[in-house]
């Protein structure tokens, strides 16, 4: 069993109430992990160790910056193993998404290096002859991140990467559920790649103080920016928390996605996008294609198609190789799963594939059509290896049907006309879409964000260090010598 305290300022330290929480194994339900459980004493501490580095990081050079976070994603990736066994250990992810997590995490890190000298600001116009009128973007100071456990690796180096390449300090309070993967591991590979003490800070907590810590992290004054990736209940409280103290906010929320296929589709192809979307990591992925909806004329055979895939999806232990469908992060999170399944066929929907009770943590995929707008399978995120069919028959109807929910963040419109489904992708209300494809992607140059009930701000590229710097004013210029008074 691994054990962990609090790091703050570089060195590991207990909590002040030397309390300290247990992360259990998905799969095992055996203790995994006994780490240090906060207390807002200790927030304090991390803000205080995270403001006292800001000058000198903030003051390093751009090179310097870029040089850490390059050599951590060399470190990362030479630990890749390592990785597999700690995502599938703490989080039940398979081989496959280990892997993943390494790989797009390296290419998220080089990424925020190539920011750190990018272009900072820029020249204004002005009124004033001989005067030098800039728009200067620098670091924001001590940056709160919060990091999710469904992707720890990927999401976890993406809430601190960019703040750190632009100068930020980061206080990080990983999930519960991955404060290993999630937090401290990645702080570890920051410190060996060269980071100074007190750049980055990570506090885990128990789960029953989380409400508690994540107040006394924002409401510190030192904290200058907040970042948060998670469910949309909590980041609606992470944003409300934020907005009391002036602080901007950038929240990646939940989703309810829609893929659209139309009756031009390669039904084949779309067969195999819309099984990836729904059903990799088990369905626990923010992009994951809830709702797929299907041009009348082709959705029974279609909806045989995707059936017929999604039962060779094999369930098991996420350390064996052949498993494709590993545990869910809990068998609390099955058994709600299994809940709205069944309940959903209850109410008259035609079940495909899958469905029945949980199994410990996991559950089978499944496909589920009949769905009517009263059903609540209809208009909550399950987060889990479930999609539902719905069909329409014109492109106005899919339009209107793929809007017809409070959550906005990705969608995906297979056809083999890509005009069409370019004029359809503008018309949706997400703040991602993929003409050609699923509703799952992510690459770190590109803005990645959602609307609505899926939050609000950008991750990535250009958008990203907008997002983590601010904006200042700054003129030069001859003195002026005719003020009116």
């Amino acid at each position: 069993m691994r054990t962990r305290q609090l790091l703050i300022n570089g060195a590991e330290r207990p909590a002040a109430n030397q309390r300290t929480t247990p992360d259990h194994s998905p799969w095992t339900g055996e203790v995994f992990a006994e780490v240090a459980a906060a207390s807002p004493a200790d927030v304090t501490l991390a803000t205080e160790a995270a403001q006292a580095a800001f000058p000198a990081w903030a003051a390093a050079r751009p090179s310097e910056r870029r040089a850490v976070l390059l050599k951590a994603a060399d470190l990362l990736e030479q630990r890749a193993e390592e990785v597999v066994e700690l995502i599938s250990a703490e989080t039940g992810g398979t081989r496959g998404w280990g892997l993943f997590n390494v790989d797009l995490a390296g290419q998220i890190l080089r990424e925020a290096a190539a920011a750190a000298t990018q272009p900072v600001g820029e020249v204004l116009t002005t009124e004033f002859g001989g005067q030098l009128s800039l728009a200067v973007r620098e670091p924001a100071g001590v940056v709160a991140a919060f990091s999710p456990w469904n992707a720890p690796v990927i999401l976890g180096i993406r809430s601190i990467a960019v703040p750190l390449a632009v100068g930020n300090t980061v206080v990080l309070k990983p999930t519960e559920d991955a404060p290993i993967a999630a937090g401290y591991f990645l702080a570890d590979l920051l410190h060996e790649a060269g980071l100074p003490p007190g750049v980055l800070n990570v506090i885990s907590n128990a789960r029953a103080d989380a409400a508690e810590i994540a107040r006394a992290l924002i409401a510190d004054p030192r904290v200058r920016l907040v970042n948060f990736t998670g469910s949309t209940g909590v980041g609606r409280l992470i944003g409300i928390a934020a907005a009391e103290h002036l602080k901007p906010a950038i929240l990646e929320l939940g989703g309810k996605n829609s893929v659209l296929v139309l009756d031009d589709a390669d039904l084949d192809h779309a067969a195999a996008a819309v099984n990836f979307g729904a059903f990799a990591n088990t369905g626990q992925i923010c992009m994951s294609a809830d709702r797929v909806l299907v041009q009348r004329k082709v959705a029974e055979e279609f909806t045989a198609k995707l059936a017929a895939r999604a039962a060779t999806l094999r369930q098991g232990a996420p350390t064996d190789p052949t498993t494709t469908l590993g545990p869910l992060i809990s068998a609390n999170s099955a058994n709600r799963v299994a809940t709205l399944v069944a309940e959903t066929v209850e109410a008259g929907a035609t079940l495909h594939t899958g469905g029945g009770p949980a199994e410990g943590a996991g559950y089978p995929a499944t496909v589920l059509s009949g769905i009517t707008p009263d059903m609540r399978i209809h208009h909550e995120e399950v987060f889990g290896p479930v999609c539902t069919v719905l069909t329409f028959d014109t492109d106005e109807e899919a339009i209107a049907l793929a809007n017809s929910t409070d959550y906005g963040l990705s969608t995906g419109i297979l056809t083999t006309h890509q005009g069409r489904g370019l004029t359809i992708a503008r018309q949706l209300h997400t703040g991602i879409a993929h003409v050609g494809d699923q509703s799952v992607a992510d690459e770190p140059q590109a803005p990645f964000g959602g609307v609505g009930q899926s939050g609000y701000g950008k991750f990535g590229g250009r958008w990203g260090v907008d997002a983590f710097t601010t904006t200042r004013w700054i003129t030069l210029g001859p003195q002026h010598s005719n003020y009116p008074i």
